[in-house]
């Protein structure tokens, strides 16, 4: 049984109500994180925080743990071009030296947060694991790369390879540069929702969902030796346009809001259908209107404002300076 638990990256978006969510079920969690974009955990019984970059990571900091969750990343395209040698060195290189710890520390289970972005354009009404991944960003190049290099590492540990559509939902280390948080805070606080193009497709997938399909993971018995489509795993599921996403919140707030469309030379676009993960028995339980109610919610009790850690790449732009 998995009880101790490594999180890398877990003061981020997704892995602060990650690492709140196991410590609630009594998980021991051990956290690694730069927290770069603000620390939000604090000290509490089955919690340990590491604050390091996974770039010098060692032998000691792993310990005896039964599962990595590896998160850390430099996320989004934005990101991920800003400084392409910084997101290599974080994305490819210090995954391959925490999986060649993780396996020299006899660690049972290792699962990679990759991202649905490897598939690139992709114009498949069903983007399914099968297809060849078409990168277009040093982003999604990183991650397709980093994703190889854990494969050829399968036979030594229990590998589960996630790529997750947008997530999307409130973080104490909120992010507003994602589509869903984007669109939905513009219109709250300007009354305005700006579009960019509007006919690309998302993937989408709530918060809370992400969060249940990592411990959904933890809890798996898979049998040993599995074939790549036993360990990669597409996690999305509303596929919705950019411009259908801006009607949902417009509809589902209760501020008047207007929506404007610019131009935009953004090309990507995709879908993703998570069929594999749903015949193992997941159930996705929220949809993207939710996460709006969240976000409204959150925003009109002050707990989101505008602050340039929201925005990733603000910070990264300092740290580069």
């Amino acid at each position: 049984m998995i009880k101790k638990i490594l999180i890398t990256g877990g003061g981020g978006y997704i892995g602060t109500n990650l690492v709140k969510h196991l410590v609630k079920k009594k998980y021991h969690v051990k956290v690694i994180d730069t927290f770069w974009f603000g620390k939000y955990l604090k000290k509490k019984n089955y919690l340990t925080i590491i604050k390091k970059d996974i770039r010098n990571i060692k032998y000691s900091d792993i310990g005896n743990v039964d599962c990595i969750i590896h998160l850390a990343s430099i996320a989004n395209d934005p990101a991920g071009d800003l400084d392409p040698s910084l997101t290599w060195d974080v994305n490819v290189l210090a995954t391959y030296r925490i999986i060649d710890l993780a396996i020299k520390q006899r660690v049972k289970k290792f699962i990679f947060a990759s991202s649905g972005s490897v598939y690139g354009i992709k114009k498949e009404k069903k983007v399914t694991e099968e297809l060849n991944l078409e990168p277009v960003s040093e982003y999604n190049k990183s991650k397709m790369i980093a994703e190889r290099i854990l494969l050829s590492y399968k036979k030594n540990i229990d590998l589960i390879i996630l790529r997750p559509a947008t997530v999307c939902g409130y973080s104490p280390s909120m992010r507003l540069d994602v589509a869903v948080n984007a669109l939905t805070f513009n219109a709250l606080k300007n009354k305005k929702i700006k579009v960019f193009g509007g006919k690309q497709i998302r993937p989408n997938l709530h918060m809370s969902d992400m969060i249940e399909v990592y411990e959904f993971f933890i809890n798996q018995n898979l049998k040993k030796n599995r074939t790549n489509d036993q360990i990669i795993y597409n996690v999305g599921f509303d596929n919705l346009s950019i411009i259908n996403i801006a009607k949902t919140v417009k509809k589902t707030i209760k501020i008047k809001s207007e929506i404007f469309v610019r131009p935009s030379n953004d090309p990507r676009s995709y879908r993703q259908n998570s069929d594999r993960l749903l015949k193992l028995g997941f159930k996705k339980r929220k949809i993207i209107n939710d996460a709006i109610k969240e976000i409204e919610e959150k925003f009109n009790n002050k707990k989101i404002k505008k602050n340039k850690k929201y925005f990733r790449i603000n910070t990264l732009k300092l740290l580069n300076r």
